[in-house]
């Protein structure tokens, strides 16, 4: 899908509430407030019309740490992919392109999301850790003068000429990268201010020279993280376009 079309793609899950496999969800905007803060946070409660919850666990486990994503495609998708029928692999919080915060359930609960071969294994970080998607296509292919997604080569996303959609960077056998939008980090960033006061989690981020890399010692550090400090191959989220210097701005200052 080309960049300049997500746009009225998100606008129409958000009218109509159904997502690519045709499920249909009832979104609820509601507003909560930020502990030691000021502030309060918008977000969508999204939850399947048909009352399916089978797509998580609800148990209530410490959380200890949270998790960024990417999710590689495009909101109606992401949306289907995550609330799958007994499935159990999703995340609590999906954020699109236009900066609404989707809530698919509540983070006080837990589904896999860390994948086969994570550190510290995938059944007991999932558990301990607030995983968070960014919609977002991820890492891109050269395709003449265009760029497509990574798993499709006809899905052409942009030009190479529209530089402020995707970063240059080499990065996991990609080249390309996505951008996020603004709308988007000032909702993760809010999104993060709200979890790390809520669960008593740390607002520290891992040094620059570690930030990429895979390392079991990532089940010992109680902030925020991406999922490459988890798995050392099969992905790249959140990849070398994320401004991290702008969210640890937003967190910790």
């Amino acid at each position: 899908m080309r960049v300049e079309n997500i746009a009225d793609h998100e606008n129409e899950f958000d009218q109509n509430g159904t997502d690519s496999d045709g499920k249909v969800f009832r979104l609820t905007p509601l507003s909560i407030l930020i502990p030691g803060d000021s502030s309060s946070m918008n977000y969508v409660l999204t939850k399947p019309v048909s009352g399916d919850e089978s797509y998580y666990y609800s148990e209530i486990i410490t959380k200890d740490q949270i998790v960024l994503h990417y999710t590689m495609g495009y909101l109606k998708g992401d949306i289907g992919q995550l609330t799958r029928n007994n499935n159990h692999v999703s995340v609590p919080f999906v954020i699109g392109r236009n900066g609404t915060i989707y809530n698919l359930f509540s983070s006080k609960y837990w589904s896999y999301h860390l994948g086969p071969g994570a550190a510290g294994g995938n059944k007991e970080r999932s558990k301990r850790t607030i995983g968070i998607e960014l919609s977002n296509i991820g890492p891109l292919r050269s395709q003449g003068n265009s760029l497509s997604s990574s798993y499709n080569s006809s899905d052409i996303y942009c030009d190479r000429a529209q530089t402020e959609y995707f970063q240059q960077a080499s990065y996991r056998d990609f080249d390309f990268y996505a951008t996020l939008t603004d709308a988007q980090y000032e909702a993760v960033i809010i999104l993060l201010r709200y979890l790390t006061g809520t669960y008593g989690i740390e607002r520290k981020i891992l040094p620059e020279s570690e930030r990429y890399e895979t390392s079991e010692d990532v089940t010992a550090f109680g902030g925020i993280v991406s999922h490459v400090n988890y798995r050392a191959t099969g992905k790249t989220d959140i990849g070398p376009a994320f401004d991290w210097q702008r969210v640890i701005n937003g967190v910790l200052g």
